[in-house]
């Protein structure tokens, strides 16, 4: 993405006014296909994103992930 390589570029040669006008353009980019900003479905469900696992429903199969795997290696 054009405006990704754009904010690399302006943090590399310290350029502020760059970086945010090239930020801001991510921004747009990313809330253009639902990828940022507000849910845009709704299908009744609760949302866990930007939760801990473990202080979710999905606690006890997240815990029996690591029985199954085991530790990392």
């Amino acid at each position: 993405m054009r405006a990704r390589r754009a904010v690399a570029q302006a943090s590399r040669s310290n350029d502020e006014a760059g970086r945010a006008t090239a930020r801001t353009e991510v921004d747009r980019l990313k809330r253009a296909p639902g990828e940022r900003g507000p849910v845009w479905w709704d299908d009744g469900a609760p949302d866990y994103n930007r939760h801990m696992v473990r202080s979710t429903p999905y606690a006890p199969w997240f815990a029996g992930l690591a029985e199954i795997s085991g530790p990392p290696d």
